[in-house]
């Protein structure tokens, strides 16, 4: 058996209000929260899937602005291990409000209001690479190398 891993995105976007951009969406028959976050594609660079998966789940154009981490996650809904390239990025602005098939709508939460949702969070991770953001985690862009760019 081959073991294979998903790489992904994922995108912690705060507005000036001190707010974080969630998208509310459904995952394995359940809503739950998540950050803009997705696969990237074969021969897609990990910053233009910054960008694709925040304005498919958001309509939110942004910018990445820092790299955060590489976060592991088993989930045990399908075991699968995902390895999530988390990135800080500035939002620029709403350019549509067609979003992916399952997303819900996207928020605007305070962190007292995702720490309150608990359980409806997809995942630890999401909490962590907020938390993470806010104790200062930064790491430039350039720490990533990526042969796609």
């Amino acid at each position: 058996m081959t073991w294979k891993p998903h790489a992904t995105v994922a995108v912690v976007t705060e507005d000036e209000q001190g707010r974080f951009l969630l998208v509310e969406e459904e995952s394995h028959g359940k809503v739950v929260f998540n950050q803009p976050a997705g696969h990237i594609e074969e021969g897609e660079a990990i910053l233009d899937a910054v960008r694709r998966e925040a304005l498919e789940e958001t309509g939110w154009q942004v910018e990445p602005e820092s790299f955060l981490g590489v976060y592991t996650y088993k989930a045990p809904a399908n075991g699968v291990t995902y390895y999530r390239f988390c990135y800080a990025a500035k939002a620029i602005r709403q350019i549509t409000t067609e979003l992916d098939t399952g997303i819900i709508a996207p928020h605007w939460l305070t962190l007292d209001e995702i720490r309150n949702l608990g359980t409806r969070l997809r995942s630890p991770l999401v909490l962590q690479c907020i938390e993470d953001y806010r104790n200062g985690r930064r790491f430039p862009l350039e720490v990533v190398v990526d042969g796609q760019t």
